[in-house]
């Protein structure tokens, strides 16, 4: 469509064209309308206002004209039905289901990897089950993993994890003889923070996994997990430090130590003593109980 140099009135025609190759086909109210509701057949159409934009002339066309202005553009395809939406609380029972009904970590793994409850699951690349030994003494449970986690499929293996190592190390551990895993197993999108729904989808996972290892100790690393696992709301510099526990379903209670994690010591390093002051704990812990 073109205009004369004088902006005269366009040709009503060529403007409903226009209108109907950019995809507008619906002319609006003055009032809004609730398009989801039944009018019923004895209820009239929304009468537009004659002071209003779409009501100022008798010469605006319907929406059929517009499209019939338009004959060599094909009506756009029906947009596909969305799936019927689970309720989470349904997908959340299914995870406390599945389990329950796991007797070992490998069994528990394939039933994770099985599930399609959580929606992290299909924008992820890999599960991210566990790393290190499940029968150590020890047991540290993340939030989520991040990118090099979800290309490897094994948690704490980017900078957070090469930073975890050497926190390890100072106490004289390693991956070969701690139990590693995370309270969400599939990377959320962009690294975002998990939704309170994804947490809750797979907070039986994780508890069970738990379960299943009974470590002596079990540490928390960064906010997120320690409120999920202790069953707290306090904020992690005022958790951290102090000895909690971590009571399972077959009612073990495990001795917990929340501490700060590893991505956020990156970016305040002047925290690092904390973390260390916190690991010089579980490695006391655990000479006490032998």
């Amino acid at each position: 469509m073109t205009f004369s140099p004088r902006h005269e009135q366009p040709d009503l025609r060529e403007l409903l064209a226009f209108y109907a190759e950019a995809g507008v086909y619906d002319a609006l109210a003055e009032d809004p309308v609730d398009r989801f509701s039944d009018p019923g057949p004895a209820q009239s159409a929304p009468q537009i206002s004659a002071a209003s934009p779409a009501g100022r002339s008798q010469d605006r066309a319907s929406p059929a004209q517009m499209r019939a202005a338009a004959p060599d553009r094909a009506a756009p395809p029906p947009r596909p039905a969305a799936p019927a939406a689970v309720p989470d609380e349904a997908q959340a029972a299914l995870a406390r289901e599945l389990a329950a009904s796991a007797n070992t970590l490998d069994e528990l793994r394939e039933k994770m990897a099985a599930f399609d409850g959580c929606n992290l699951k299909f924008t992820a690349k890999n599960l991210v089950f566990a790393d290190g030994n499940p029968e150590g003494a020890v047991m540290l449970v993340g939030e989520a993993p991040g990118r090099d986690e979800d290309l490897e499929g094994l948690p704490f293996v980017g900078r957070s994890g090469q930073l975890l190592d050497r926190m390890l190390a100072s106490i004289g551990l390693d991956r070969n003889s701690v139990y590693i895993a995370n309270v969400i197993p599939w990377r959320p999108p962009g690294n975002r923070t998990p939704t309170p729904h994804e947490t809750e989808i797979c907070r039986p996972f994780i508890e069970r996994q738990i379960e299943l290892a009974n470590p002596k100790v079990l540490v928390t690393l960064g906010g997120p997990s320690a409120k999920l696992l202790l069953d707290t709301t306090e904020g992690i510099l005022r958790l951290r430090g102090n000895w909690r526990t971590h009571q399972t379903k077959s009612g073990e209670v495990i001795p917990a130590m929340p501490t700060l994690h590893p991505a956020y010591l990156l970016r305040n390093p002047a925290h690092k003593k904390l973390a260390w002051r916190d690991f010089l704990e579980v490695k006391a812990k655990l000479k006490e109980l032998g």
